[in-house]
């Protein structure tokens, strides 16, 4: 089965946003993935959510001028993941991150998405780490449940620094929660050293895929530095009958020197390499 292939639009932050969607159809991908993160990208949540539907449609047909769709809305409430983790102590602040995603949704169907992803949570000092998890789940449980309801798939991304920093705690978390699924990106366990034989189970519980150059010690890296074996990745998404799209998600931004690669050039080889690696049926 050909795998569809996304773009990020925040993989290009110093261009218009309208540039970065004619960009994005230029380079001949299918899709975008959307981030809508407050403060760090071209869509902030705070914005597009005086009019959820309003801004959804607008979006709708930027994408369809170029003959784009949404492969995936992801939300990010703070540039930092811990104000606004969905599984924060504090009730007021978990209300505001219920509120918003309630919004996402209604955004992402306006839009025309089917997918949305949001970050999982984190462990909080404060309390045991039971309790952060068990919020953890019942908060994804709710998401998931206002999710099915609108036909929206709904996942996380287990990433650095999350209450899911390692393949087995993500695999944990898809088990204790029915229908959640992953956005998985290998890089951010990559980075830690780990294999991608580590990796590889969690393709079955993966609805969306985030590809980029990584190695030990570097979340994003380029082509040339990447240690992920993409050719095997494919095999094994074809092996899994994964049916998400693998979206190309270089980032720029100044954390995890993850603005030290040239995102155009990087974005054109991977993009190239997971076409002429295409699994035959």
């Amino acid at each position: 089965m050909k795998h569809k292939l996304a773009c990020a639009d925040f993989a290009f932050p110093l261009l218009p946003h309208d540039q970065v969607l004619d960009l994005i159809a230029m380079l001949g991908f299918e899709a975008v993935d959307i981030g809508l993160f407050e403060q760090r990208s071209h869509l902030w949540p705070s914005r597009a959510f005086v009019s959820p539907a309003k801004s959804g449609k607008q979006l709708s047909r930027q994408l369809a001028d170029r003959r784009l769709r949404c492969a995936d809305i992801f939300l990010q409430m703070d540039p930092s993941f811990i104000p606004y983790a969905i599984n924060h102590p504090e009730p007021a602040r978990r209300r505001r991150a219920r509120d918003w995603f309630l919004k996402t949704l209604e955004y992402a169907a306006a839009a025309g998405a089917k997918h949305v992803t949001t970050l999982p949570g984190v462990y909080f000092d404060t309390e045991k780490p039971a309790d952060s998890w068990k919020r953890c789940c019942d908060e994804l449980t709710w998401r998931v449940e206002q999710a099915t309801q609108q036909h929206i798939v709904f996942s996380v991304e287990a990433h650095v620094g999350s209450i899911v920093p390692k393949p087995k705690e993500a695999l944990r978390l898809v088990r204790s929660v029915p229908g959640l699924t992953l956005t998985l990106d290998y890089t951010h366990f990559t980075r830690s050293g780990l294999p991608d034989s580590a990796v590889e189970p969690l393709i079955a519980h993966a609805s969306h895929f985030h590809a980029r150059g990584a190695c030990k010690g570097r979340l994003q890296a380029s082509f040339k530095q990447n240690t992920i074996d993409y050719a095997r990745v494919l095999r094994a998404m074809q092996k899994a009958r994964y049916s998400g799209y693998v979206g190309v998600e270089y980032v720029w931004i100044d954390w995890e020197h993850c603005n030290e690669v040239d995102n155009l050039s990087e974005t054109i080889q991977l993009r190239d390499f997971l076409r002429v690696n295409q699994p035959t049926p």
